[in-house]
């Protein structure tokens, strides 16, 4: 026996179970014949007026994100350019990706007698990639991540910063700390500092598989030919550097966690056809009885990245202000899982 009551189509209040069934069965049979297959038993209402500022009001969002990401690209940039000049060169240390590269060229150009300066081989080491993945991956991303190259480019020509230490160990950490912090924070923002971010991407965009092994296989070449070259402390430093600055990265980003949200509310579908219309990843929805108000609630689950909850849980509250929201990590998962585009 149920202990919530429901109004019946004539307006009589019913307490039977069965008899509750029954309405809900008939409410729901009008409904798919007029089209509409529902959950839960709320009208559907469409404002067009209501929609119409909703769809003014992601213009605007989008257009505060874009801004937002072009703030944390100058930042970003700054900081590496900050840290190639203040830690990585004073101490010849040697960066992972494409800007490692700029910087090998840099040094085996100079024993030569002639410099190809790392401002200008991250330019021209990028853009080919750039041109080559335009089609592949979000083109904002793209777009983002090439101006903080430009940005860190032009501040490694034009801005002039002084060594603040001289201890190699303390150049190693603290430069491997910043140079990390440099890329963590483009990424938070919605872009990178493009290179194996590009290349990477577009392999599992097309693949749906990884190719950081093989990435990893490319730092290790370099630092062969830098620890050969230019002597093997140099190169066990520079390993050094690489791991805090990818520990650094892990510690502030956290695009490829998972995370499993659980929500509690009385407006399945309103919730369901917003997120489903927005977000690709699977949900399962079951009733449930409220343990203390004994109120009928509906559960919907599922598993999402981490950079996705917090986007997940406004749009949730905005058309169930009472739902409630349970987050909790995914330590693992097994089965096809949808990764967005970066935006």
């Amino acid at each position: 026996m149920a202990e919530d009551w429901d109004r019946s189509d004539g307006g009589t209040y019913v307490r039977d179970a069965d008899a509750r069934a029954r309405i809900k069965d008939r409410a729901h049979e009008r409904e798919v014949r007029q089209g509409k297959k529902r959950i839960g038993n709320a009208p559907v209402v469409v404002d067009a007026k209501k929609e119409l500022e909703r769809l003014k009001s992601l213009r605007r969002r989008a257009i505060v994100r874009r801004v937002i990401t072009l703030c944390f690209v100058i930042v970003s940039a700054f900081l590496q350019a900050y840290a190639i000049q203040v830690f990585v060169q004073p101490a010849g240390l040697l960066s992972s990706g494409f800007t490692g590269l700029a910087i090998l060229v840099d040094r085996i150009t100079s024993m030569f007698g002639f410099s190809f300066p790392t401002s200008l081989g991250m330019i021209v080491f990028n853009i080919p990639v750039a041109i080559l993945c335009w089609k592949s991956i979000s083109k904002r991303f793209v777009v983002f991540s090439m101006i903080q190259v430009f940005l860190s480019s032009t501040f490694l020509r034009f801005m002039d910063f002084d060594p603040m230490l001289r201890e190699p160990v303390l150049l190693v950490v603290f430069g491997g700390f910043i140079y990390g912090l440099a890329i963590a924070i483009a990424l938070r923002g919605g872009a990178s500092t493009a290179g194996t971010d590009f290349i990477s991407l577009m392999v599992s965009n097309k693949t749906g598989k990884s190719i950081w092994g093989f990435i990893f296989a490319g730092n290790c070449v370099m630092l062969l030919i830098f620890g050969y070259l230019f002597g093997w402390t140099s190169a066990a430093f520079s390993i050094i550097f690489q791991f805090i600055s990818t520990k650094t990265i892990e510690t502030f980003y956290h695009r490829y966690d998972r995370m499993t949200l659980r929500i509690t509310t009385k407006k399945p579908d309103e919730v369901l056809e917003a997120y489903t219309e927005k977000f690709r990843h699977g949900s399962s929805c079951f009733e449930v009885i409220g343990g203390y108000s004994r109120k009928t609630y509906w559960i919907i689950e599922t598993v999402v990245s981490s950079y996705e909850v917090g986007e997940i849980v406004a749009l949730v509250r905005a058309h169930d202000d009472h739902a409630v929201i349970n987050v909790f990590r995914s330590e693992d998962f097994f089965g096809r899982f949808y990764r967005g585009p970066v935006d």
